[in-house]
């Protein structure tokens, strides 16, 4: 794992944590971090230690959306540089959404602009009831472009449109009611919460998950039901038929735990 400026990268117990790591800034994304966090996610996918990753901001916000001298900085391009960072921005998002492994958000003190592209394109998010969210784009003369394949993903269209037309703060609760997290708790609940799911992660199969994201990828928006009888049964005869598969098939019938729960 190479050394970074922008965020932080610790394993433990096979889960590995990546801090966006600029308090001093709320956790502002800029040019380096959004590298940095495609950099990042992109090694875990091959980290086989590694069967959970979290994102989680260090200090008092999870990610203040867009620094202000970044911002400034992209003020001043022309339209290919534009759409070049554009690109650089859309891609974090969905380099996060396809990570081969399970990915969980915990988001705490504020999460603006493009940190909800961020957390939307995590498999879980667990809120603090206290934390302020806003799509502000619109204030600013832009739109929410980049994080809305994700976002309305999340909330369906006209929870988006609620959001994101206003621009309005609200706070975890209603982000819960909207299903841009999938829950709202008090501060001191967020950790029993994570290790609960990181648990629950962890009893699965480490192929099966993959294989399970993939799936939930390839089928959605799928409308013609018939071209997927083929891929739907392809897929669980291979998982069967594997070493994995046979592993936990026979840990069932021999009441025991299969080989990739460590105690």
């Amino acid at each position: 794992m190479e050394k970074y400026n922008n965020i932080i990268f610790e394993t433990d117990k096979q889960v590995g944590t990546l801090f966006l790591n600029r308090p001093e800034k709320h956790n502002a994304l800029n040019q380096e971090m959004i590298t940095e966090i495609i950099s990042c996610v992109k090694e875990v996918n091959h980290m086989e230690d590694v069967r959970v990753l979290v994102i989680r901001g260090k200090g008092k916000s999870f990610c203040a959306g867009a620094d202000l001298n970044y911002m400034k900085s992209i003020a001043s391009f022309g339209y290919e540089e534009n759409f070049q960072d554009s690109l650089q921005l859309a891609a974090c998002f969905n380099t996060v959404y396809q990570c081969r492994k399970p990915v969980i958000a915990i988001v705490h003190g504020a999460s603006i602009g493009g940190a909800n592209g961020l957390l939307a394109a995590c498999d879980f998010v667990f809120c603090d009831n206290e934390t302020k969210f806003a799509f502000s784009e619109v204030r600013l003369g832009i739109a929410p472009a980049t994080i809305s394949p994700y976002v309305v993903k999340r909330t369906g269209e006209f929870g988006a449109r609620d959001l994101m037309l206003t621009g309005r703060r609200f706070l975890g609760g209603e982000a819960e009611k909207y299903g841009l997290v999938n829950a709202s708790l008090p501060g001191d609940q967020l950790e029993e919460r994570l290790n609960k799911t990181v648990k629950q992660l962890k009893s699965a199969g480490p192929e099966a998950l993959t294989a399970c994201k993939d799936l939930l990828y390839n089928i959605s928006g799928e409308t013609n039901l018939e071209d997927m009888v083929e891929y739907t049964a392809n897929l669980i005869a291979k998982l069967r038929a594997s070493e994995e598969g046979q592993e936990g098939m026979a840990s069932f019938f021999e009441k025991r735990k299969p080989g990739w729960i460590q105690d």
